[in-house]
């Protein structure tokens, strides 16, 4: 894919959605963090579901301490892979009174340094809370973007190096948005939606199934 093509995809994305966002539910950065921990391999709905009562509970790191791993679990148990995650998140809330004043840092390696914060949340942490240019590549931006040409790489740090390369600056602080929400609903895993999406000419899929065409309305909204 050429840099007009990269800038026609983007363009587009911009204006079916030009205030794109995470579809985790929080109030502040502390709970971003939590939300984005407890979505791995997990769905955002289902985050969603269980975190209004535990943020009521607990909206601090020191309030979230205070639960214990018996009482944290009894507000994400309906989350895959709940016992680990509590360890993780009482041991980061840990970290995060005795180290960062109770603050998330924003700062690289000081969230990677938290345990369950690995590149990928780090990333989203510093773009959706603190407004810095990085793309998270979770499984939807890894396919999309090798699916479609834009930035293709054999494993999600060399997507991520790419797509930075390949998106123009002026999209960059919002494309990680605009590319999960429209691999999540559009370009899909097992077959994407080719003939609703809006970039689907500027595509270098190979194999593309337009069909009948469809309401472009459809997917913008979703997207």
């Amino acid at each position: 894919m050429n840099a007009r093509q990269r800038r026609a995809l983007f363009t587009r994305l911009r204006e079916a959605n030009p205030r794109p966002t995470t579809e985790l539910e929080y109030a502040s950065p502390f709970q971003l963090l939590i939300a984005v921990i407890l979505s791995a391999q997990a769905t955002d709905k289902g985050v969603n579901k269980a975190t209004p009562a535990l943020f009521r509970a607990a909206p601090t790191p020191a309030a979230m301490l205070a639960l214990g791993e018996d009482g944290l679990k009894q507000y994400i148990k309906t989350i895959g892979l709940f016992n680990t995650k509590a360890r993780n998140i009482l041991e980061t809330c840990r970290l995060l009174v005795e180290k960062h004043g109770g603050e998330v840092p924003r700062d690289r390696a000081a969230l990677e340094a938290l345990p369950g914060v690995g590149r990928k949340t780090a990333n989203v942490i510093l773009n959706t809370a603190f407004g810095e240019p990085t793309i998270a590549v979770d499984t939807h931006i890894f396919r999309l973007a090798n699916r479609t040409g834009l930035a293709p790489g054999k494993n999600v740090l060399e997507v991520e190096k790419a797509l930075l390369r390949a998106v123009p600056p002026e999209f960059r602080q919002d494309a990680h948005h605009w590319l999960i929400l429209h691999g999540r609903y559009v370009c899909t895993a097992r077959r994407p939606h080719c003939a609703e999406c809006i970039i689907a000419d500027l595509c270098e899929y190979p194999h593309k199934e337009m069909g009948a065409p469809a309401a472009v309305g459809r997917a913008a909204r979703r997207a």
